[in-house]
């Protein structure tokens, strides 16, 4: 599972971060999906190997302008490129209001069908073909969600000692048994494929939550999770300085929590556009000093552009 940041800062952009959205896809898939659309997506699109034409689902996390004022360009490049295949998009309740009313303001007609997601039928719903999706409710000014993201099906192997001890040759009938089909060998036997796999991995699970002043609200969702992706607006210094009110969390809140969940990957982003990226008062070192001073698995701080790579066995590691 590749996740590939295309804004990290939060409110505002900086002249080397755009405000946030997250590509997320398997390996092997020709289709991505995009949580969060903020403005200026679609020009940090070009600087990766994703198109919009290969997008099968955009999920906003809440209607915060950094977090989808993005969403009615991205959609009018779709249709100025001939796309015509369906596209699905997740949200809170208000969000299919707010784009038709656009659309109706600008005369913006799509070459293809939108299809628009309740939150509440996620569950019923098969909008990816690879991934099962989830949402959980956070805490923020406005109605806000965390997507959660576990694989849909894992591949098997095959248990080869029991294939040579049943004497089943080598060959098609065993690139069969491993796709779970039953065959039927030339001597009659009837071989049932589940009888010579070997027991699955754990499907990999993401959390990519929008923004939330509770962390602990995605305790229960994180258990067994792989990686978090969480904001981490402020450090704890600026948080009791800026106040209860814009209702983010600090790098520690995030990081206790992740270390309380024995989450083993946490990425944060949605910075605060006062913390600089090197030099100032203020740099993203202390935002990362003090997350490490509570969580001691696999941290990242996310950069834009940056892909990162959560591996079958559970580990997570920086792309080139």
């Amino acid at each position: 599972m590749e996740i590939q940041f295309l804004g990290t800062s939060s409110g505002t952009p900086t002249r080397s971060r755009n405000m946030t959205a997250i590509a997320l896809r398997t390996r092997g898939a020709k289709h991505w999906s995009l949580v969060d659309c903020a403005e200026g997506t679609q020009h940090r699109l070009l600087r990766t190997s994703m198109s919009p034409m290969s997008l099968r689902a955009i999920f906003i996390t809440h209607l915060h302008g950094d977090h989808c004022y993005g969403l009615p360009g991205l959609l009018a490049s779709a249709g100025m490129l001939n796309r015509t295949a369906p596209m699905a998009i997740v949200g809170p309740a208000p969000l299919r209001g707010m784009m038709e009313c656009i659309m109706e303001a600008t005369q913006l007609t799509l070459p293809y069908p939108i299809d628009w997601v309740a939150i509440e039928d996620l569950a019923h719903t098969d909008i990816l073909p690879d991934l099962r999706v989830h949402a959980t409710r956070l805490s923020h000014r406005i109605d806000c969600w965390a997507y959660s993201f576990t694989e849909a099906a894992v591949e098997r192997k095959l248990d080869i000692g029991k294939l040579k001890a049943g004497a089943i040759p080598a060959g098609p009938a065993w690139g069969e048994i491993q796709q779970g089909r039953n065959v039927v060998l030339a001597d009659g036997r009837v071989v049932v494929a589940e009888q010579f796999l070997l027991p699955p991995r754990r499907s990999r699970k993401v959390i990519i939550a929008g923004d939330n002043d509770s962390p602990e609200l995605l305790a229960r969702e994180a258990n067994g999770a792989d990686l978090l992706v969480h904001e981490a607006t402020y450090t704890e210094a600026v948080l009791h300085k800026v106040g209860p009110g814009p209702q983010h969390s600090s790098a520690a809140m995030v990081a206790r929590m992740a270390q309380e969940a024995a989450l083993p990957n946490l990425i944060l982003t949605h910075f605060s556009p006062r913390y600089q990226d090197r030099e100032g008062a203020l740099t993203l070192n202390d935002i990362e000093r003090e997350a490490r001073e509570h969580y001691t698995g696999t941290l990242f701080l996310a950069r834009d552009l940056a892909r990162y790579e959560l591996g079958k066995d559970g580990s997570l590691h920086a792309l080139q």
